[in-house]
């Protein structure tokens, strides 16, 4: 405890949120809204633990700030074993809704802006405040705010313009944990869209191995040892990369690894049993993936929120409607009206509104209702990782200075 605010340190971080995943699990499972709806229990959870600890902000002006080291970890994990889930079968299926996923996200990114720079002028805001409230919090969330924050407050105007910019990937990432969900349930009523036969679940990706395959002990540490190799080559990668201008997370670097060992490496050595597409896998994949999002979630600092509120929310309620309406009109008709714009959907939702985490946990909650999605789960890693973080730059640079 220091100066009213509680340090809780990254192992009892992750302790927390197990328990707050598990939290989510029970609630699902008691209320059947969050399951017809396709809520993930993570995004239960952790959305009712960040009130607990707004409850206890108002009611002791003390606030609990998270270390989450192993959170960030978690996420590494999880895209490196999309990566190696990943066939080039797949990424060659997936060409054509790959190229129109991209075209519709880089426009995205433009409309995004100018929904927020319209708002905003309409409000008597900075143009900036549009564009904090745009592509810079939304889809470029926690880590794009925080870097372009410094100087859109130093040469626009914007003096709090962290506060408003982390206090919009905030309640974005809120939005995109909750409107995925329902929009793939309208989407399937509305076109009558069946469910994918399912023959079980690796994050959306129906495994091929025998129902006798084990999971024990040596299988989960095979996995983990792959994974290593993998994130291991990916750091030096990230690291050339970097030093050759072109700045990406970590875990794009991760996954690029992954997929390109995934499709050399059991040609290369046929008797190596290669962790691909196995149960084993899959538990670490969906640990990975749940836990990140409870932990995100729960971390919220929603008091900061609060002074920001007015014309944050109404800008906030804007491209939320904005999304929606982007997705039911121009996307979903565009990737071809069927069960995998379905699933792309529900992930563009929690991509423009949130990340690319929240986009995943979004598909797999409603591939493990309705089956199967293997093309989702390798185009929009790829375009949200990938794409998205060098065109937002440029996109951002320029209504920055109209």
């Amino acid at each position: 405890m220091a100066d009213n605010t509680l340090f809780v340190d990254d192992f009892l971080a992750y302790t927390i949120g197990i328990v707050v995943y598990f939290l989510g699990m029970r609630l699902n499972g008691r209320i059947a809204f969050l399951r017809s709806y396709n809520i993930p229990e993570p995004v239960t959870g952790g959305i009712l633990a960040a009130l607990v600890l707004l409850a206890i902000f108002l009611a002791t002006g003390k606030e609990v700030v998270y270390d989450l080291e192993t959170r960030d970890t978690l996420l590494v994990y999880f895209f490196t074993t999309i990566g190696l889930n990943a066939r080039l079968s797949d990424l060659l299926s997936g060409g054509r809704p790959l190229v129109i996923l991209l075209a519709l996200t880089l426009t995205y990114i433009v409309f995004q802006n100018v929904v927020g720079v319209v708002a905003a002028q309409a409000m008597g805001q900075p143009n900036a405040i549009g564009v904090l409230v745009g592509s810079a919090s939304l889809i470029g969330g926690h880590g794009t705010t925080i870097a372009w924050a410094p100087e859109i407050a130093a040469s626009y105007g914007v003096p709090n313009a962290l506060e408003i910019g982390v206090a919009a990937a905030t309640l974005g990432l809120v939005l995109a944990s909750l409107l995925g969900g329902p929009i793939a349930k309208y989407l399937m009523a509305r076109h009558k869209i069946a469910d994918a036969e399912t023959d079980g679940l690796l994050v959306g990706i129906a495994h091929e191995r025998e129902d006798t395959e084990q999971i024990n002990h040596v299988s989960i540490m095979g996995v983990i040892l792959v994974m290593h190799v993998a994130i291991i080559i990916g750091y030096f990668l990230n690291e050339a990369l970097a030093e050759a201008g072109l700045k990406l997370p970590l875990f794009v670097s991760c996954l690029l690894v992954a997929i390109l060992l995934s499709n050399t490496v059991p040609r290369l050595l046929p008797r190596m049993h290669w962790p691909a597409r196995t149960r084993a896998l899959a538990v670490v994949s969906d640990f990975s993936l749940g836990l990140f999002i409870a932990m995100s979630l729960m971390s919220m600092q929603l008091w900061s929120i609060a002074d920001l509120a007015g014309p944050l929310l109404v800008l906030l309620a804007l491209q939320a409607l904005a999304a929606v309406a982007f997705i039911l009109l121009v996307l979903f008709p565009l990737m071809g009206r069927d069960y995998l714009a379905t699933v792309l959907s529900a992930g563009f939702a929690g991509f423009c509104l949130g990340a690319t985490p929240t986009a995943i946990a979004n598909m797999t909650a409603v591939t493990k209702t309705h089956g199967p999605a293997p093309t989702a789960f390798i185009i929009l890693p790829l375009v949200g990782a990938f794409f998205v973080d060098i065109t937002n730059a440029f996109v951002i640079r320029f209504f920055l200075g109209l």
